[in-house]
């Protein structure tokens, strides 16, 4: 049994036992207002103790003062948990909250089973209610979230898979919560939120739930499009990070001088890309280019990104070709080496063309190729991802250092930052994989790409200097071969390219 099902077994098994309200003394009529859910700024913070994925975060704390402390910092929508056996909370805490802050607006966050939890969750003072689409029936959810409207609540329906989408169509939820985290084992991908939001086909707004440490992860959440942004264990752990994450909310880079394009949808269309790939295929990025030739070669022949080096490369591009590109529906990415000058120690920055491409928006995303920190990647550009170079399984956890929804694992060489035709360790992917979709450069070509595929699975394949004729030049011979490779390892096996 997965960690979701068992929670919701042992809440059914406590009202069996304790009844709806589980032993806590709730009005027999509402007795706050209600008030709207999902004011601007559009930031919902939780009150919880604990969680089975993080264990104890404040056992100690007091419902009441943490909700001060938001109140303080601007928030006007907070999530109270109730289930006690998993997360240590109660209706108390709710109702406790509501008492104090009856102007703000208070979602109950819990395994809601049945009509009966809606009504107790209103006479408690509840002014929203968490409906986790994967835990209820169709006809179920459909008569809880009528129900909730009736009452005047709001009704914040989880989706989290396909087979949750599917479950919500007939209700039609006005409003949608999706979660990055999966309930079944309480991992979390930054991606999910936004490539399922894109299958929605009602009228609806949408909170980003679960995941959200950074300011850069507000940023991710505004550029996606949603309306709100549920936060749970950071805004907990100290307060402090709230007035950050409602700047991303707002669109406001980590730093004034962090260069970024005019619409930044880099992870939107990533998502997009990915939801439109067969299953089983990668998305594929041809890295290197420098000439108009290659890069509409890998557009016609299926690639889903181009990289353009701003690097001491044999490699390295030019404004022009970038420029000469602009019409070519693929991502497009810069890379660059811009973390601190190993003898100096400054921060060399990006360069004047790299800004100006960013600016202009013929470039979607800066590639962190250097020994950049995550600080400097969220001083320097947005949106961005990182490339990593992980000397052996024991490191793999550096993935989890960086902010960007996705790192480009790449082999490792004591003497280059890229391009030196080596493949990652086999160990070192595996490690990799365990913690995240695999995104995967070094040492790729059209002889081996197959059997990477199917040993891998990975997310993203990048190749470069495996598909030239010389340094700087592809071979267009090989560069088919390796977009037929991976198509052929999902369903568009028959593509004709």
């Amino acid at each position: 049994m997965n960690v979701r099902d068992r929670i919701v077994e042992q809440r059914v098994a406590r009202i069996r036992e304790e009844g709806s309200a589980l032993g806590v003394e709730v009005p027999d009529t509402r007795v706050s207002p209600l008030v709207p859910f999902l004011r601007p700024p559009g930031i919902i913070c939780e009150i919880k103790r604990r969680s089975p994925s993080r264990g104890a975060i404040d056992q100690s704390l007091d419902p009441v003062t943490l909700a001060d402390s938001y109140a303080s910092k601007g928030v006007q929508s907070i999530s109270v948990l109730t289930e006690e056996d998993h997360f240590a909370g109660s209706l108390n805490d709710l109702i406790a909250v509501k008492s104090a802050h009856p102007h703000l607006a208070v979602l109950r966050k819990d395994f809601l089973v049945d009509i009966d939890d809606v009504e107790i969750s209103y006479r408690a003072g509840a002014d929203a209610i968490l409906l986790i689409a994967g835990i209820l029936a169709a006809d179920v959810l459909r008569l809880m979230h009528r129900r909730a409207h009736e009452l005047g609540m709001a009704a914040l329906v989880e989706l989290h898979d396909p087979d949750d989408f599917e479950k919500a169509r007939s209700t039609a939820p006005d409003l949608v919560g999706i979660n990055a985290r999966d309930l079944t084992s309480f991992s979390v991908d930054m991606l999910t939120p936004i490539r399922l939001r894109s299958t929605i086909d009602w009228p609806h707004r949408a909170v980003f739930e679960s995941g959200a440490f950074y300011q850069e992860d507000g940023l991710l959440v505004s550029h996606a499009g949603f309306d709100g942004l549920l936060v749970g264990e950071a805004a907990v752990r100290d307060p402090a990070v709230i007035p950050r994450l409602i700047a991303g909310l707002r669109g406001t880079p980590v730093s004034s001088n962090a260069a970024a394009p005019p619409v930044p949808s880099f992870w939107s269309r990533v998502g997009e890309r990915l939801n439109q790939a067969d299953e089983g295929r990668p998305l594929v990025k041809v890295c290197g280019i420098t000439n108009r030739m290659d890069a509409e070669a890998a557009a016609t022949l299926g690639a889903d990104l181009l990289g353009f080096i701003f690097a001491d490369s044999p490699r390295r591009a030019s404004l022009e070709v970038v420029r000469e590109c602009a019409d070519l529906d693929l991502l497009k990415v810069a890379v660059v080496v811009a973390g601190a000058d190993p003898n100096t120690g400054e921060l060399r920055g990006l360069s004047d063309d790299v800004r100006e491409l960013l600016s202009s928006g013929l470039i979607d995303a800066v590639q962190f190729h250097g020994d950049e920190s995550p600080e400097e990647c969220a001083r320097l550009a947005y949106p961005y991802y990182k490339v990593l170079s992980i000397k052996n399984p024991e490191s793999a956890d550096q993935l989890t250092h960086y902010r960007s929804p996705r790192c480009l694992v790449d082999a490792r060489s004591p003497t280059s930052y890229g391009g030196t035709g080596k493949r990652v360790d086999a160990d070192v992917v595996s490690a990799v994989r365990a913690i995240a979709p695999l995104w995967i450069a070094g040492g790729l070509n059209d002889n081996n790409i197959a059997d990477v595929i199917e040993q891998f699975q990975p997310e993203l394949i990048d190749a470069a200097s495996g598909l030239e004729s010389e340094p700087g030049k592809k071979d267009h011979d090989k560069l088919r071969r390796f977009l037929a490779a991976a198509y052929a390892a999902g369903k568009g096996h028959d593509k004709e390219i």
